[in-house]
């Protein structure tokens, strides 16, 4: 067996990977002629870097990569088509990106904001979360990417104590957005324990997080025996089981810390098999690279 990919999570540390954008308060200030003109500068300088992402992963070796979820603000902004428009006349270029990336065997995956949560109490925030993922599944779509977990939509599982409504919303999801959906365990709210259920019924992948499950749990390091039993359930979720993936970070100040540290120092034991790892560390590159080069102890 080869070796994990290792994936580069959005950005670099150094300035080859990154995107513009424009906040809300900015945007309402416009003229609807100001926001096409700023968007379409804006998408197309983002879709510009974004095939770029495609060659700077190839020449480093790096066959998975997370896009960022910010590349097209206001896209999914209620009562106003502006981004809709503008990414349409923008789907050639768009769709050369996707290209980018397969041509170079590049798996692509995104993990939208924490503020999706489609299982809320809130009907307002269910309704304008699952536009947002809609806007997701389009871009994914408009990239030329497969309605599969290949190219998944990652989510946590939202309101806490709402598993029950997760696991009924999630079988009457827009076809573009089911067929990619993904869930990671947290620190917080949902373990596991909690989604592992949901996922079985529905045929949702689960995306384990050895360092959230060791922050939530309290347990010395991740080199705990529950790390090993969760990534094996983990992949009894994937169709194929080669296609799991889990989440990779270390605390800066020991097992127990929720910031990630800059490289990784300590990678568990337990994904010694695993073919697909998300390398969350704030030194993003460098730290793929170090594990790439087998520089982790």
């Amino acid at each position: 067996m080869t070796g994990p990919a290792y994936g580069l999570v959005c950005l670099t540390v150094g300035p080859e990977l990154r995107f513009r954008t424009v906040t809300l308060s900015r945007y309402r200030l416009l003229t609807p002629a100001e926001r096409e003109t700023r968007l379409r500068a804006l998408y197309a300088e983002n879709i510009r870097i974004l095939h770029s992402a495609a060659g700077y992963c190839a020449a480093r070796g790096i066959r998975l990569y997370r896009m960022s979820s910010s590349l097209f603000p206001m896209l999914d902004l209620e009562g106003d088509d502006t981004g809709s428009a503008v990414l349409a006349d923008l789907s050639a270029e768009l769709r050369a990106a996707g290209e980018a990336f397969a041509d170079a065997g590049i798996r692509v995956l995104m993990h939208p904001e924490q503020f999706i949560v489609l299982n809320s109490d809130r009907p307002e925030v269910r309704a304008s979360s699952l536009r947002a993922m809609q806007g997701h599944a389009r871009v994914m779509d408009g990239l030329g990417f497969t309605r599969s977990a290949w190219n998944l939509l990652l989510l946590h599982g939202g309101k806490g104590g709402r598993a029950a409504e997760l696991r009924a919303l999630i079988p009457d999801l827009p076809d573009a957005v089911r067929l990619r959906l993904g869930l990671e365990n947290d620190e917080r709210a949902y373990g596991p324990q909690d989604l592992l259920p949901v996922c079985g019924a529905t045929g949702t992948p689960f995306v384990f997080d050895a360092h959230h499950h060791v922050v939530r749990e309290g347990l010395p390091d991740q080199e705990h025996p529950s790390v090993r039993e969760w990534v094996l359930r983990a992949r009894a979720t994937w169709t194929p089981p080669e296609w799991q993936v889990v989440h990779l970070s270390n605390g800066i100040e020991g097992p127990q810390d929720r910031r990630h540290s800059h490289l990784i120092t300590q990678l568990p034991s337990a994904y010694a098999d695993v073919p697909w790892i998300e390398v969350e560390a704030k030194g993003k590159e460098e730290a793929v690279a170090a594990l790439m080069a087998g520089n982790t102890p």
